[in-house]
């Protein structure tokens, strides 16, 4: 099982955060080409990341760089500087239709047999962050083969509904619950906004807890800071753990004794109850073989 609980954005522009990134304990690294870089550097900050990406690979960290969307121009540029062996997946906002992706993957075949890449063997998270994208969720999560993580983008969405963009996110409340939906559709992760109040740990934790319960696997942060707390709510706890371990149990000898349901502590347990069971300890072991 792979581990895609946190997600850190760290500008490609800023050669001392990808220095520090070296130690982030986050699932992914996301070297950002697109919203931390202004204009103007895009040049410099897609060589500066061709520069880290196999920095930070050496140093343990798979590493997705987020390319400047389709509309920009930008994107075959900075696919033929980066797509590597070093290079887990890119990241591409601003997916609009299965059109978007299908000219993506169009682009990564081209791009990764000069590479020495695998055909097909890029990842890609696709971002659903307009109406358009909202309308289409499940089927550009099952466009590509590639594509690993739906992610939602609060910020962009709401600037594509012309509304106003608030602390408390009601605004959002429909789209943000239908990625994960859909996510799960297509059998991908699915990958909450960002939290922009970045100093406020407590808000973070109910705001993660909140996605967690949505059905998000995990989410972007935007500060170091913010790890620890996203790592620990999308995971599961001691106490899920351990009773996972007694459902298990439980369930050996309900079956040895020919039943397909049992009684566990007052509730019913049933066959959807154990593969969520199943599904948890899976989560756990992996985070225990990762050591974080």
């Amino acid at each position: 099982m792979e581990l895609y609980r946190s997600f850190i954005f760290v500008p490609g522009n800023r050669e001392n955060m990808l220095e520090r990134a070296k130690s982030f304990k986050a699932d992914v690294i996301v070297v950002d080409l697109e919203d931390s870089v202004h204009a103007g550097g895009k040049t410099d900050a897609r060589e500066l990341a061709k520069k880290w990406v196999p920095i930070l690979h050496q140093q343990g960290q798979r590493v997705i760089v987020r390319v400047n969307s389709l509309d920009t121009g930008l994107t075959r540029t900075e696919l033929e500087a980066l797509v590597s062996p070093d290079l887990y997946g890119i990241s591409l906002g601003k997916v609009e239709s299965t059109w978007n992706m299908r000219d993506l993957d169009r682009m990564l075949k081209a791009v990764e047999p000069s590479a020495g890449v695998e055909v097909g063997s890029t990842k890609v998270v696709a971002w659903a962050e307009t109406a358009s994208a909202m309308v289409d969720a499940r089927d550009i999560a099952k466009s590509s083969s590639r594509v690993i993580a739906l992610a939602f983008g609060a910020e962009d969405f709401t600037n594509d509904m012309g509304i106003e963009r608030s602390d408390t996110g009601e605004e959002v409340q429909v789209p943000r619950s239908l990625v994960p939906i859909a996510a799960r559709a297509a059998n991908v992760a699915s990958l909450d906004s960002p939290f922009v109040l970045f100093q406020d740990p407590g808000a973070l934790r109910a705001d993660a807890m909140r996605a967690r319960q949505m059905g998000y696997t995990g989410k972007h942060a935007i500060h170091p800071g913010q790890l620890d707390i996203i790592n620990e709510v999308f995971s599961p706890s001691a106490e899920e753990v351990a009773y996972a371990r007694k459902i298990m149990e439980a369930w050996e000898e309900a079956e040895s004794a020919g039943r397909g349901s049992l009684a566990l502590d007052g509730r019913m347990v049933d066959v959807p109850v154990v593969k969520r069971a199943q599904n948890l300890l899976a989560l756990a072991d992996a985070i225990e073989a990762k050591g974080r």
